[in-house]
């Protein structure tokens, strides 16, 4: 089961930071205030580079009505590459050759990524298997058959180091390679229990990846972000065991916006455990018995790894010039339109009839100022 997606990836620079003053910069305009992965890259686009976003972004703020804001300071920014220089973390940031080949095709891609282990891991061809947390005996039983086999076929299982499936995922594939997606910063070993799991994954072979700062403890709005990356950086995104509502449905509805596969393991109609992996079935997720299902659709990791060798990278397009539209009435019409359920931003666009380059400056604006919200798959709605 597929589905189409807008990506962030046209907007997104030919070269990642090639100096420690790009890097820093880099680093600053991703951790300033109300600067997430979408503002980050627009931000980038339509300024040329983060030394000029960082000059241009009290200018912004103070248009949108926001006087007191202020860029992330110098030493703020020092401080957490220090932090990472001590925990034995690397920054690997968008454009880098260790940088995941499928999430940066994504929308609102991770601009870096802190990795702890082998950065190699994360150029591998991926598959992710999540889960219930509280799985059953036979849901722990089949992550754990799947992520050996994936991992035998050369796949590398990527979850999110919760408890149950992604345990058991992530124990199952030390030998093969596995990477655990952070929801809190790469150094805060969440849950506890998975402190020596971590460690084995980090020094096994595998890597723990994360795009929170150093040190920063995970909060629920970490998770929806944490799962992106969970299936961005995948082929294929496999449920093993959900509820209705669960986290995994969240990954599995990120993995759908990415265009990726989504597969699920089939459960007994009684087990509520099992009621999301049902559910995905019967709206057209493929049915999964074992890893020959997962590799029939996807390819094996041989094909999938050349496919992604030859992603291309699409260069920034030019900004276009502001049109003469009031910002004021733009502000109005965008806020008049927008509710609290997603709307695509093309299709705003499109119904507030100006042009691309006139809207977006206003889109930052808003968001800077917490009036909208992006989310995953270019949406956007009311904060």
């Amino acid at each position: 089961m597929t589905e189409n997606s807008n990506s962030f990836s046209s907007n997104h620079p030919p070269l990642p930071p090639t100096t420690e003053e790009a890097r820093l910069a880099w680093l600053r305009l991703l951790r300033s205030r109300r600067v997430g992965p979408a503002t980050f890259w627009r931000l980038l686009s339509e300024h040329g580079c983060a030394e000029a976003a960082l000059a241009e972004l009290p200018v912004i703020a103070a248009a949108a009505g926001v006087d007191d804001y202020h860029v992330c300071p110098t030493g703020v920014a020092m401080a957490e590459l220090k932090a990472a220089r001590i925990y034995g973390a690397r920054a690997v940031f968008a454009g880098e050759p260790g940088y995941p080949p499928l999430l940066a095709q994504i929308a609102d891609a991770p601009p870096m990524l802190w990795v702890a282990g082998d950065v190699a891991a994360l150029g591998r061809p991926a598959v992710a298997l999540v889960g219930a947390r509280n799985a059953s005996s036979l849901g722990g039983r089949m992550a754990k058959s799947l992520a050996k086999e994936l991992g035998k076929e050369g796949f590398v299982v990527v979850s999110g180091l919760a408890r149950g499936i992604d345990t058991a995922a992530h124990q199952a594939a030390l030998g093969s390679g596995t990477v655990a997606v952070m929801a809190g910063g790469v150094d805060v070993l969440y849950p506890s229990e998975n402190t020596r799991l971590a460690e084995d994954i980090r020094n096994g072979g595998g890597a723990l990846v994360s795009e929170q700062p150093m040190g920063a403890q995970p909060h629920a709005r970490h998770f929806p972000a944490r799962n992106r990356i969970v299936s961005g950086m995948s082929g294929a995104t496999v449920v093993v065991e959900a509820a209705a509502k669960s986290g995994s449905l969240i990954t599995a509805r990120a993995a759908l916006d990415q265009g990726r596969e989504v597969l699920a393991v089939p459960g007994h109609p009684f087990d509520a455990r099992a009621s999301g992996c049902n559910m995905l079935i019967r709206d057209g997720a493929r049915l999964v018995r074992g890893a020959d299902d997962v590799i029939e659709a996807i390819g094996p990791a041989v094909q999938v790894a050349q496919v992604e060798m030859d992603l291309p990278i699409v260069p920034a397009p030019a900004p276009e010039k502001r049109g003469l539209r009031e910002t004021a009435n733009l502000h109005g019409e965008i806020l008049s339109r927008l509710g609290h359920s997603p709307v695509p931003e093309d299709q705003l666009i499109r119904d507030l009839d100006a042009p691309s380059g006139v809207v977006t400056p206003v889109l930052t604006d808003l968001e800077l100022d917490g009036h909208i919200r992006r989310r995953p798959g270019g949406m956007l709605s009311r904060a």
